[in-house]
């Protein structure tokens, strides 16, 4: 289930392909000003999964299917994933 969405596009009106990423929410408890989300059971946490070139519709359903609470990042196709520049929000300022 989403619990948060952040929106890490320079071109936000582009909707056919982006990259997603989840991570459950419990992560950005230790972001400045996030609010406090308990920690899931350690057999349903999210540390991290992605997809690559789907629409912003099937990024949102695939996230609200997770098992445990998750922030959902979106990115331009191409950006975000492993190997193109995310970082986990708990430890990326930019965030």
């Amino acid at each position: 289930m989403i619990w948060n969405i952040i929106d890490c596009r320079e071109r936000p009106y582009r909707w056919k392909s982006v990259n997603a990423i989840v991570e459950s929410v419990e992560h950005d408890n230790c972001c400045t000003d996030a609010d406090e989300a308990p920690e899931s059971e350690p057999d349903k946490v999210v540390d991290y999964d992605e997809r690559e070139g789907v629409s912003v519709e099937e990024a949102v359903r695939w996230a609200s299917q997770q098992r445990c609470p998750v922030t959902l990042y979106l990115y331009d196709a191409g950006k975000g994933a492993t190997n193109a520049g995310h970082s986990n929000a708990a430890g990326d300022s930019r965030l």
